[in-house]
């Protein structure tokens, strides 16, 4: 006789649905350029411009919440495995945009509609692979670095082990991202400079109270 499989919690279920979601949409919201209103003026102080950031960053810090939740609650090797498994979805649907980008439009569809989706799901091999490459690494940095916080201080600091593994991660992230995407392309330079600038002061003000909201739930659903 076998014995049952173990129910998954339902904080995992949750949040391992949510985070797929979130690895699929984080690359079509990246096509809009977003302002930071009075986040905007850190870039001119240091002489870069006003600062923007692509939205699908806000996705991005989404996952780095949820790993680092599952990470709090399930353990490094859990959030590990999530971040793996993630690999799937974000695999599938660059795939599947490739797919319906080669097939042909519908006569009636809208040409000026046609030229739009095209424009907004057409991206470059190295774009693509660049997105996935950032991906992998700077979400497990995420997990690795919260969980080894988290050990070397003994469980408290919550807000401070989010605040410093999301920043060291999306730091990485936008190193390798816009060097595998753009480097040789055009100068680089002043994009690292800004991007780092905004996704950093972003993880630094929206990952905190977000991690907390998150553990926040997850402890509630597995009650």
């Amino acid at each position: 006789m076998t014995s049952p499989a173990p129910a998954i919690p339902r904080s995992l279920f949750a949040f391992s649905i949510f985070y797929g979601g979130m690895v699929c949409i984080a690359g079509v919201l990246g096509n809009k350029q977003v302002s930071l209103g009075p986040i905007s003026g850190l870039g001119t102080l240091v002489g870069i411009g006003p600062l923007a950031v692509e939205a699908g960053i806000f996705a991005f810090l989404l996952l780095v919440v949820v790993s680092s939740a599952v990470a709090e609650l399930h353990g490094r090797a859990v959030a590990n495995r999530l971040v793996q498994i993630g690999f799937a979805p974000l695999i599938a649907s660059i795939l599947l945009s490739i797919v319906v980008l080669a097939a042909p439009a519908a006569p009636a569809m809208d040409p000026a509609r046609r030229d739009a989706f095209a424009l907004m799901m057409g991206a470059t091999p190295r774009i693509w692979f660049g997105g996935i490459i950032a991906y992998g690494v700077s979400q497990t940095l995420n997990v690795t670095i919260f969980s080894w916080l988290k050990r070397a201080e003994g469980g408290g600091l919550l807000w401070l082990r989010a605040g410093i593994a999301s920043v060291l991660s999306q730091i990485v992230d936008t190193l390798l991202f816009v060097s595998i995407a753009f480097w040789g392309v055009f100068p680089i330079g002043s994009l690292l400079a800004g991007q780092m600038l905004a996704k950093v002061t972003l993880s630094a003000i929206l990952v905190p109270p977000l991690i907390y909201l998150a553990v926040g739930i997850g402890r509630r659903l597995d009650r």
